[in-house]
């Protein structure tokens, strides 16, 4: 049975990670490095850590300039399912989570979230992500940054 503070916590972190490919799909990224500590770590499996939210925002504009450029997709979706979460005591929690993302063309990747969160001053935030990309659509978006990187 589950005690109250999981629940609440089990809520706030399910909100969270909907929040990030809300925040994410839509350009908000001021709003989505809320969502970090100001330490955390993103690992999007291009052999570098991005270390602290001014070095993750860079994955975000990165990624939307790359989006941006010639035949641009009129939207994009990040669909997140399967999420599991475990704590570790009141103040750690850690998830995965299975995700996929739809362009104008349809399902263009997919793959697992592998998360690490912190309660800080009341607030669930991702202390570390990993995004592990499993399989892209051949002629894709992410085709262009992945072949040959896995």
């Amino acid at each position: 049975c589950m005690e109250l503070w999981q629940l609440e916590a089990y809520a706030e972190i399910r909100d969270l990670i909907s929040a990030y490919n809300s925040f994410g799909d839509r350009g908000r990224f001021d709003d989505l490095m809320e969502l970090f500590a100001e330490t955390a770590v993103m690992d999007i499996d291009d052999g570098r850590l991005y270390e602290g939210t001014d070095q993750i925002k860079t994955i975000f504009t990165d990624t939307n300039d790359s989006l941006s450029k010639g035949n641009s997709p009129s939207y994009i979706q990040h669909h997140t399912a399967s999420t599991h979460i475990e704590f570790e005591g009141t103040k750690k929690a850690n998830s995965k989570s299975y995700f996929s993302v739809f362009l104008s063309h349809g399902i263009d990747h997919w793959g697992r979230y592998e998360d690490k969160f912190e309660n800080i001053n009341g607030k669930w935030l991702f202390i570390y992500r990993r995004v592990k990309t499993d399989g892209w659509l051949p002629g894709g978006w992410a085709a262009e940054r992945l072949e040959g990187k896995n």
